[in-house]
């Protein structure tokens, strides 16, 4: 399969950064799109070219470091599947793809495709933890949980954090992300002690790390490749308003 790829280069923060256009050959169909960037980059570094800087890590789709927009899609065209996990059957022969880097004034570029996502890490920070007396763990059954519940909190957790709801949301919102790290404490006993606490401190780190705030477009979950749902930010905003009524 040969392909044309069209692909965002950009030295830094600073630069304004232009499309770059590759011609791919023999590209075998049961490659990951990334196994396919690989390729394309020794083939660059066989040239004496600076290769393509791109985040990746697991290659299993948990780590969500893969993340790029791929024809005008974040993690490209299949619904609830990372570009990592991304293989190019699903492309043609002849096609011509465009590969870009995240865009959002809370996620600068670093070089290329890599973003840097550390205001994610500050919202975590914020709250995305539960305080709790040292000793001895607690036995496993000793807290009673249902299995709605467990699986709601368990479904939130999914969240890899990759960023691909801030891409999607035309106004840059982390709402998604922030409401799925919300619920997944909130929800069991042991977050609940500090969960409008929680609520209000990590939406005021998002708000401060310059994210756009949330219109109901529902965009972030038709493009989160974990598929969260947007239900967690309807969780999110009553723990919010509960918290600074309180």
């Amino acid at each position: 399969m040969n392909l044309t790829l069209k692909v965002w280069r950009q030295k830094n923060a600073a630069d304004e950064g232009k499309f770059i256009t590759y011609q791919m050959k023999d590209v075998l169909t049961d490659m990951s799109f990334l196994e396919m960037f690989d390729v394309l980059n020794q083939e660059l570094i066989g040239k004496g070219e600076e290769p393509i800087a791109f985040d990746s890590d697991c290659r299993e789709g948990i780590c969500g470091m893969c993340s790029m927009y791929i024809n005008g899609r974040p993690h490209g065209p299949l619904k609830g599947t990372t570009a990592c996990q991304l293989h190019m059957r699903y492309f043609h022969d002849g096609e011509t793809i465009t590969i870009e880097p995240w865009r959002a004034t809370a996620f600068p570029v670093i070089k290329d495709l890599v973003v840097d996502r550390t205001s994610f890490d500050r919202i975590q920070q914020a709250g995305g933890f539960i305080s709790v007396n040292t000793g001895n763990a607690p036995d496993a059954n000793s807290i009673p949980i249902g299995k709605n519940v467990a699986d709601e909190a368990f479904d939130a957790a999914a969240c890899i954090g990759c960023g691909a709801c801030v891409a999607a949301c035309k106004n840059g919102s982390a709402m998604l992300f922030v409401s799925a790290k919300v619920t997944q404490l909130n929800l069991l006993p042991q977050g609940k002690p500090e969960r409008k606490r929680r609520a209000v401190a990590m939406i005021k780190a998002m708000d401060e790390e310059g994210f756009g705030s949330c219109t109901n477009t529902n965009a972030c979950e038709a493009e989160c490749p974990k598929n969260i749902s947007v239900a967690n930010i309807a969780r999110l905003n009553k723990d919010y308003i509960l918290g600074v009524l309180s």
